[in-house]
C-alpha cells in the first residue's frame, strides 16, 4: 500500500536537511508587544524552518527568525539567515514556519547580503 492510500502522503516539496543551529524569533504583530525567544533548529529547507522553543508560539503568527548560519561570507565574515513566514504548526515545543520570504546577512554589521521571496 503506497502513502497516498493511507492517508499520509509526505506534502513537503522541498528536502529538509537535521541542521542544528541557535535560532532568535520575533512575531511580527503590532498587537503581539515584543513577543520573542530563542531556541534551536531541528531540520531545515528552502520552504520552511522547524525549531524548539520554550514559548508557544500559535500557528498563523507571522515571524521573523534569525539563524546563525555554518558557512562564512568569503571565509571570514560570519553569516546569519533571516526568514520571515508565518506557523503553520506548534507541537511539543517545537514550531513549524513556511518560509515567505528569506535573506542573508553579515553577523556583525546586519547588512543584506543576498534576498529571497518565494
Amino acid at each position: 500500500m503506497n502513502t497516498e492510500q493511507t492517508g499520509n502522503a509526505d506534502r513537503r516539496h522541498s528536502d529538509r536537511f537535521p541542521i542544528e543551529r541557535e535560532v532568535h524569533y520575533r512575531v511580527l504583530n503590532k498587537r503581539a508587544g515584543d513577543e520573542q525567544g530563542d531556541g534551536k533548529t531541528v531540520n531545515m529547507s528552502s520552504a520552511g524552518i522547524l525549531f524548539t522553543t520554550e514559548e508557544m508560539v500559535l500557528p498563523g503568527r507571522r515571524l521573523e527568525v534569525a539563524v546563525n548560519w555554518p558557512a562564512q561570507l568569503n571565509n571570514q565574515c560570519a553569516l546569519k539567515l533571516v526568514a520571515r513566514g508565518r506557523v503553520v504548526r506548534f507541537e511539543d515545543g517545537r514550531a513549524a514556519m513556511e518560509i515567505q520570504q528569506y535573506e542573508f546577512r553579515t553577523a556583525a554589521t546586519g547588512e543584506p547580503v543576498a534576498a529571497m521571496t518565494q
